[in-house]
Protein backbone atom coordinates (compact mmCIF):
# COMPACT_ATOMS: atom_id res chain seq x y z
CA UNK A 1 0.00 0.00 0.00
CA UNK A 2 1.23 3.53 -0.76
CA UNK A 3 2.62 5.51 2.15
CA UNK A 4 -0.15 8.12 1.79
CA UNK A 5 -2.84 5.42 2.04
CA UNK A 6 -1.02 3.90 5.00
CA UNK A 7 -1.02 7.31 6.77
CA UNK A 8 -4.76 7.75 6.13
CA UNK A 9 -5.56 4.31 7.48
CA UNK A 10 -3.62 5.11 10.66
CA UNK A 11 -5.33 8.47 11.00
CA UNK A 12 -2.07 10.43 10.92
CA UNK A 13 -0.75 13.00 8.47
CA UNK A 14 1.55 11.99 5.64
CA UNK A 15 4.55 13.72 7.26
CA UNK A 16 4.27 11.48 10.32
CA UNK A 17 4.22 8.34 8.16
CA UNK A 18 7.19 9.74 6.19
CA UNK A 19 9.13 10.29 9.41
CA UNK A 20 8.31 6.73 10.51
CA UNK A 21 9.68 5.42 7.21
CA UNK A 22 12.84 7.56 7.46
CA UNK A 23 13.46 6.22 10.99
CA UNK A 24 13.12 2.66 9.69
CA UNK A 25 9.97 1.89 11.67
CA UNK A 26 8.06 0.62 8.63
CA UNK A 27 8.54 -2.46 6.49
CA UNK A 28 8.57 -0.46 3.25
CA UNK A 29 10.57 0.18 0.08
CA UNK A 30 10.84 3.01 -2.42
CA UNK A 31 10.10 2.60 -6.13
CA UNK A 32 12.35 4.29 -8.72
CA UNK A 33 9.54 6.83 -9.23
CA UNK A 34 9.91 7.86 -5.57
CA UNK A 35 6.67 6.25 -4.38
CA UNK A 36 7.02 4.50 -1.03
CA UNK A 37 5.23 1.17 -0.70
CA UNK A 38 4.49 -0.22 2.77
CA UNK A 39 4.67 -4.04 2.82
CA UNK A 40 2.89 -4.88 6.03
CA UNK A 41 -0.75 -4.10 6.69
CA UNK A 42 -1.85 -2.27 9.79
CA UNK A 43 -2.41 -4.39 12.83
CA UNK A 44 -4.82 -2.57 15.10
CA UNK A 45 -3.09 -3.89 18.22
CA UNK A 46 0.19 -2.40 16.96
CA UNK A 47 -1.01 1.17 16.62
CA UNK A 48 -2.00 3.10 19.64
CA UNK A 49 -2.19 6.58 18.26
CA UNK A 50 -3.42 9.34 20.45
CA UNK A 51 -6.66 11.02 19.34
CA UNK A 52 -6.32 14.75 19.84
CA UNK A 53 -8.62 17.75 20.03
CA UNK A 54 -6.82 21.02 19.35
CA UNK A 55 -8.09 24.08 21.22
CA UNK A 56 -7.19 27.59 20.04
CA UNK A 57 -8.38 30.84 21.56
CA UNK A 58 -7.77 34.56 21.22
CA UNK A 59 -9.16 37.26 23.50
CA UNK A 60 -10.76 39.53 20.92
CA UNK A 61 -12.01 39.56 17.34
CA UNK A 62 -9.19 41.87 16.29
CA UNK A 63 -6.75 38.99 16.93
CA UNK A 64 -8.57 36.56 14.59
CA UNK A 65 -5.52 36.33 12.29
CA UNK A 66 -3.55 34.96 15.23
CA UNK A 67 -6.27 32.35 15.75
CA UNK A 68 -5.60 30.80 12.34
CA UNK A 69 -1.82 30.82 12.78
CA UNK A 70 -2.22 29.31 16.27
CA UNK A 71 -4.29 26.46 14.78
CA UNK A 72 -1.70 25.89 12.04
CA UNK A 73 1.17 25.72 14.56
CA UNK A 74 -0.75 23.20 16.68
CA UNK A 75 -1.62 21.07 13.64
CA UNK A 76 2.07 20.95 12.70
CA UNK A 77 2.99 20.06 16.29
CA UNK A 78 0.46 17.21 16.42
CA UNK A 79 1.59 15.96 13.03
CA UNK A 80 5.22 15.88 14.19
CA UNK A 81 4.25 14.01 17.37
CA UNK A 82 2.23 11.44 15.39
CA UNK A 83 -1.10 12.41 16.91
CA UNK A 84 -4.38 11.80 15.12
CA UNK A 85 -6.30 15.09 15.13
CA UNK A 86 -10.02 14.50 15.71
CA UNK A 87 -11.08 18.17 15.70
CA UNK A 88 -9.79 21.71 15.82
CA UNK A 89 -11.76 24.12 18.01
CA UNK A 90 -11.22 27.85 17.44
CA UNK A 91 -12.79 30.37 19.80
CA UNK A 92 -12.78 34.10 20.42
CA UNK A 93 -13.36 34.98 24.06
CA UNK A 94 -11.75 36.16 27.26
CA UNK A 95 -9.68 33.65 29.21
CA UNK A 96 -11.48 34.56 32.42
CA UNK A 97 -14.95 34.04 30.94
CA UNK A 98 -16.46 30.72 31.99
CA UNK A 99 -19.21 30.88 29.35
CA UNK A 100 -17.18 29.79 26.33
CA UNK A 101 -19.63 27.60 24.40
CA UNK A 102 -17.08 25.87 22.17
CA UNK A 103 -14.86 24.88 25.11
CA UNK A 104 -17.85 23.56 27.06
CA UNK A 105 -18.97 21.54 24.03
CA UNK A 106 -15.43 20.16 23.61
CA UNK A 107 -15.27 19.10 27.26
CA UNK A 108 -18.61 17.28 26.89
CA UNK A 109 -17.33 15.21 23.94
CA UNK A 110 -15.40 12.03 24.62
CA UNK A 111 -13.98 11.03 21.22
CA UNK A 112 -10.46 12.26 22.02
CA UNK A 113 -7.70 11.31 24.45
CA UNK A 114 -5.88 14.61 24.69
CA UNK A 115 -6.56 18.34 24.39
CA UNK A 116 -3.59 20.19 22.89
CA UNK A 117 -3.29 23.95 23.39
CA UNK A 118 -0.45 26.34 22.68
CA UNK A 119 -0.27 28.06 26.06
CA UNK A 120 -1.84 27.09 29.36
CA UNK A 121 -3.85 30.31 29.48
CA UNK A 122 -5.31 29.71 26.00
CA UNK A 123 -7.45 27.01 27.60
CA UNK A 124 -8.18 28.88 30.81
CA UNK A 125 -6.54 31.59 32.87
CA UNK A 126 -8.44 30.50 35.95
CA UNK A 127 -8.98 26.88 37.00
CA UNK A 128 -6.61 25.16 34.57
CA UNK A 129 -5.62 22.55 37.14
CA UNK A 130 -9.29 21.78 37.86
CA UNK A 131 -9.83 21.05 34.16
CA UNK A 132 -6.78 18.80 34.15
CA UNK A 133 -7.98 16.83 37.17
CA UNK A 134 -11.50 16.41 35.78
CA UNK A 135 -10.22 15.26 32.39
CA UNK A 136 -7.92 12.76 34.12
CA UNK A 137 -11.02 11.21 35.73
CA UNK A 138 -12.26 10.35 32.21
CA UNK A 139 -8.86 9.02 31.05
CA UNK A 140 -8.09 12.17 29.09
CA UNK A 141 -5.42 14.79 29.52
CA UNK A 142 -4.22 18.24 28.47
CA UNK A 143 -0.92 18.88 26.72
CA UNK A 144 0.47 22.41 26.68
CA UNK A 145 2.93 22.99 23.85
CA UNK A 146 4.59 26.15 25.09
CA UNK A 147 5.01 26.51 28.83
CA UNK A 148 6.66 29.96 28.53
CA UNK A 149 4.90 32.91 30.09
CA UNK A 150 2.33 34.80 28.02
CA UNK A 151 2.74 38.34 26.67
CA UNK A 152 1.88 41.10 29.11
CA UNK A 153 -0.50 42.87 26.67
CA UNK A 154 -2.85 39.90 26.67
CA UNK A 155 -2.63 39.65 30.46
CA UNK A 156 -3.51 43.31 30.82
CA UNK A 157 -6.48 42.88 28.49
CA UNK A 158 -7.80 40.04 30.63
CA UNK A 159 -7.12 42.03 33.81
CA UNK A 160 -9.23 44.90 32.46
CA UNK A 161 -11.96 42.36 31.58
CA UNK A 162 -11.99 41.09 35.16
CA UNK A 163 -12.27 44.59 36.61
CA UNK A 164 -15.05 45.46 34.13
CA UNK A 165 -16.94 42.29 35.03
CA UNK A 166 -16.73 43.00 38.77
CA UNK A 167 -17.85 46.61 38.26
CA UNK A 168 -20.85 45.49 36.21
CA UNK A 169 -21.86 43.04 38.94
CA UNK A 170 -21.44 45.70 41.62
CA UNK A 171 -23.60 48.18 39.70
CA UNK A 172 -26.18 45.43 39.13
CA UNK A 173 -26.39 44.75 42.88
CA UNK A 174 -26.84 48.47 43.59
CA UNK A 175 -29.60 48.72 40.96
CA UNK A 176 -31.42 45.70 42.48
CA UNK A 177 -31.19 47.28 45.95
CA UNK A 178 -32.67 50.58 44.72
CA UNK A 179 -35.46 48.73 42.90
CA UNK A 180 -36.31 46.77 46.07
CA UNK A 181 -36.40 50.01 48.06
CA UNK A 182 -38.79 51.53 45.49
CA UNK A 183 -41.10 48.49 45.65
CA UNK A 184 -41.21 48.67 49.46
CA UNK A 185 -41.95 52.43 49.27
CA UNK A 186 -44.82 51.85 46.79
CA UNK A 187 -46.27 49.12 48.98
CA UNK A 188 -46.20 51.37 52.05
CA UNK A 189 -47.90 54.22 50.16
CA UNK A 190 -50.51 51.97 48.52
Amino acid sequence: MKLSDYAKSLGVCYKTAWNMWKRGELDAYQLPSGTIIVKNNINSSQCKFVKVAIYCRVSSAENKANLESQAERLLNYCCAKGYSVVRVVKEVGSGVNDNRRKLVKLLQENDYDLIVCEHKDRLSRVGFNYLKVLLTQTNRDIEVVNLASEETDDLMEDFVSIITSFCARLYGIRRRTRKTEQIVKCLKEG
